[in-house]
C-alpha cells in the first residue's frame, strides 16, 4: 500500500488558513490518484479532495469546494491541501489517501486539523 506522512495540522481561528502536506514512498506516486479524507470525532469519513495522477482533474464535496485546494508535486512524491476560511466544522482528522474511496490501510496516519476561536 506504500507510505503516506501527513504533515502541517494545528489550531487555528475561523477564517484561518493552513496547508497540508503529505510525503509519499514505497509505491509509483506518478501513477497514483490521490486524495484526502477526513474524520471528525464520533464522526464516518468523508473525502475532502481529489486528484488524478497527472494533477491535472480535482474534485471537491460542496462543503469544501471554494476554501479547499489540493495539489501535488509528482518529482518530490508530495502532496498538499490548501485549507482557507477554515470553520469550526473542518476540525477533523486529516489523512491522505492512496487512490479515492481507498480503505484505510491505503491511508497515512493522520494530522490534526482544530479550527476554534
Amino acid at each position: 500500500e506504500g507510505q503516506l506522512v501527513e504533515s502541517g495540522g494545528g489550531t487555528v481561528q475561523p477564517g484561518g488558513s493552513l496547508r497540508l502536506s503529505c510525503a509519499a514512498s514505497r509505491f509509483i506516486f506518478s501513477r497514483s490518484d490521490m486524495s484526502w479524507v477526513r474524520q471528525a470525532p464520533g464522526k464516518g469519513p468523508e473525502w475532502v479532495a481529489r486528484i488524478d495522477f497527472a494533477g491535472g482533474g480535482t474534485l471537491y464535496p460542496d462543503s469544501v469546494k471554494g476554501r479547499f485546494t489540493i495539489s501535488r508535486d509528482n518529482t518530490k512524491n508530495m502532496l498538499y491541501l490548501q485549507m482557507n476560511s477554515l470553520k469550526p466544522e473542518d476540525t477533523a482528522l486529516y489523512y491522505c489517501a492512496r487512490g479515492f474511496r481507498t480503505p484505510r490501510n491505503y491511508w497515512g496516519q493522520g494530522t490534526q486539523v482544530t479550527v476554534s476561536s
